[in-house]
């Protein structure tokens, strides 16, 4: 008897780890190109803006500056952190997390396909608008 319990234990212990790994590979799936996108929105902004003001956009890294988005990000995250002495440090930090990972849980309800969503919601646009407005609390606390 405690033979057959334990089989079955170790049985619902592989299964359990399974569709984590899956659950995984789907928000990774929509979050790099969600990453991507907006970095090369970002891209195409700053160009057309640079050919409106009559002076050279970002084209200088890589082909036409498809690498621009990537030096970019790495320029972020290689600056010097510069905070206010009166702030608080905890909240000045967490301000811009809190906003980009609300911002975030908000691609999680849209449908990018057949049976592809990371969650199937009835109410999807109500709690898109519940997270959207909770990202503001992040503006808030970072300033």
């Amino acid at each position: 008897m405690l033979l057959c319990v334990n089989k079955i234990i170790k049985k619902k212990k592989k299964m359990f780890y399974i569709p984590t790994i899956i659950s995984l590979i789907e928000v990774v799936l929509v979050l790099v190109p969600a990453l991507l996108a907006v970095a090369y929105v970002t891209v195409a902004e700053r160009k057309t803006m640079a050919s409106m003001q009559r002076r050279l956009g970002p084209n200088v890294v890589g082909y036409y500056g498809l690498l621009q988005a990537f030096a970019d990000a790495l320029k972020l995250l290689l600056k010097e952190y510069v905070a206010p002495t009166q702030a608080n440090m905890i909240l000045f930090f967490l301000g811009p997390i809190i906003t980009l990972f609300f911002g975030y849980l908000g691609y999680a309800v849209i449908p990018y396909g057949p049976g592809l969503s990371i969650s199937d919601m009835n109410l999807g646009i109500f709690y898109m608008l519940a997270v959207s407005s909770l990202a503001t609390y992040g503006i808030l606390l970072a300033g």
